[in-house]
């Protein structure tokens, strides 16, 4: 017994402090490795950061003013967060990403044991255990550190077995292990529209490897089977979500009469905007009409105010990320970057996509937040640590295609009769 325990101790103390100390001697990009970053994805996303932030003041000032007497209660930390953040963002861009994968297993083992302490937490305003509290007024929702362990997971696991990513063993159910407790955990809270989005990023990396191969279209038709029931589960339950299901949605919502207060107001808010919009800052439907205008609705903000110029904006921006995210991911130097960066730019993609859905009645209303834009300090400070990891995948992918072009001229040279160019100094007179 006596044995058993110190042996269990010594693989704990192995996989915890053990792997840090070998992701620190990892921690920096090889120098063959060192290219520079992507500066046209860094541009993007600072106007994307900016836009995100006036905004966000502008959608948040009036809920401010009348639950805290204070029209920079939102803008404040999300500023402060949001230059703090960034600076993270570029010096993680000059860490090995290889060497997150030490991380993998403690990273992972945090988040279950926040999501277990989030159910003890006080609820909020839904009676959802959401939220884990410090003291000095601090919080932390632990979804959103879900969402990085389970794509660190996912592209851990995926390229473990990459040689056997074919067989629906290796491909499909062992990467979705470490999935399920997550779910059942936040199922607990109840966080529906998370467990949306981790399946969905899940999936999104599945189906890029290629995991399982033609066993991943039956696997497909299993989990649209899956969602299908936990609709109608979801529709059935009663409760807040079901209020929500059963609301009108649709690509072109006519009867506003059947839909809930949010969904309705929201839908006011974009046909008000027109082409042109109202003016920033002159938004009616934010003062206390549509609920949660600095989170869950602020699209519909963003449409009131700047009209379809603004919206169609804020569409070409994320869908300039996300290209920029692909190619980055695609020029990764190993399978590993490859699947990291995708499950990244999934992400965003599907965060994106599924809160302008319920903006514009295309989706049920599931109260997702709009990437670097919508309040909350712990979604963008991971967003940007993300961008950061992002990043390093871009560096070392730069670094691989100079030296490919560099090898493609010497073979020219050498064909053409060349002799290679060197640079020639030349003493300064004194």
């Amino acid at each position: 017994m006596q044995n058993t325990t110190t042996s269990l101790l010594a693989l704990i103390l192995d996989r915890s402090v053990g792997n840090i100390l070998r992701m620190l001697r990892v921690i920096r990009l090889p120098k063959a490795e060192r290219g520079p970053v992507s500066w046209g994805f860094v541009g993007t996303l600072a106007i994307t950061l900016a836009y995100g932030l006036i905004m966000l003041f502008s959608a948040s000032y009036s809920s401010g003013y009348t639950k805290y007497g204070d029209i920079y209660h939102f803008i404040k930390p999300q500023a402060i967060v949001a230059v703090v953040g960034f600076a993270a963002m570029l010096f993680l861009s000059r860490i090995n990403y290889r060497a997150l994968r030490y991380l993998n297993e403690t990273f992972y083992f945090v988040t279950l044991v926040l999501l277990v302490v989030a159910l003890f937490m006080p609820s909020d305003n839904n009676g959802c255990y959401r939220w884990v509290y410090f003291p000095g007024g601090m919080s932390l929702q632990p979804s959103e550190l879900a969402k990085f362990a389970i794509i660190l997971g996912t592209a851990d696991a995926l390229d473990k077995r990459k040689d056997q990513i074919g067989n629906p063993l290796y491909g499909i159910v062992l990467p979705a292990l470490p999935l399920i407790p997550v779910l059942i955990l936040l199922k607990m809270e109840p966080h529906n529209s998370a467990m949306i989005l981790m399946c969905a990023i899940f999936g999104t990396m599945v189906f890029c490897a290629g995991g399982g191969g033609w066993w991943l279209f039956g696997a497909g038709g299993v989990a649209a089977a899956g969602g299908l029931a936990f609709y109608n589960y979801l529709s059935s339950s009663g409760g807040y979500a079901a209020e929500r299901l059963g609301g009108v949605w649709g690509l072109t919502p006519t009867d506003t009469a059947n839909m809930l207060w949010q969904t309705r107001q929201s839908v006011y808010a974009i046909c008000t905007g027109g082409m042109f919009g109202v003016g920033i800052g002159n938004s009616v439907q934010k003062h206390q009409w549509l609920p949660y205008a600095e989170n869950d609705f602020i699209f519909s903000v963003v449409c009131e105010e700047l009209g379809f110029v603004g919206a169609l904006a804020v569409i070409i921006l994320f869908g300039a990320l996300i290209v920029q995210g692909i190619l980055i991911a695609l020029n990764a130097p190993d399978f590993f970057g490859t699947l990291l960066g995708i499950g990244v730019t999934a992400q965003v993609a599907w965060q994106a996509f599924c809160h302008i859905g319920v903006a514009t009645a295309l989706l049920p209303n599931t109260g997702i937040s709009l990437p670097f834009f919508s309040s909350g300090g712990t979604s963008l400070l991971l967003l940007l640590g993300e961008m950061g990891v992002l990043l390093s995948v871009s560096r070392a992918g730069n670094a691989r295609l100079a030296a490919q072009k560099e090898q493609q001229q010497a073979d020219i040279d050498r064909r053409l009769g060349r002799s290679p160019q060197r640079p020639v100094y030349r003493r300064q007179r004194t």
